[in-house]
């Protein structure tokens, strides 16, 4: 076990690549989901101030 087993964490920092003992970070994803949620936020505040108004 060390840095030429594919199969361990070491090798695969190693080799570069990812599977179930080191996965991939999905930072990039959560970041783009909650500005993605909060541009629709934003957007649905005036209709919901609108209809209180009426």
């Amino acid at each position: 076990m060390g840095k030429g087993d594919k199969r361990s964490k070491r090798g695969k920092i190693h080799i570069g690549s990812t599977g179930v003992k080191r996965p991939k970070k999905k930072v990039a994803a959560k970041k783009a989901a909650a500005k993605k949620a909060a541009a629709k936020g934003a957007k649905k505040a005036p209709k919901k101030a609108a209809k209180k108004a009426e």
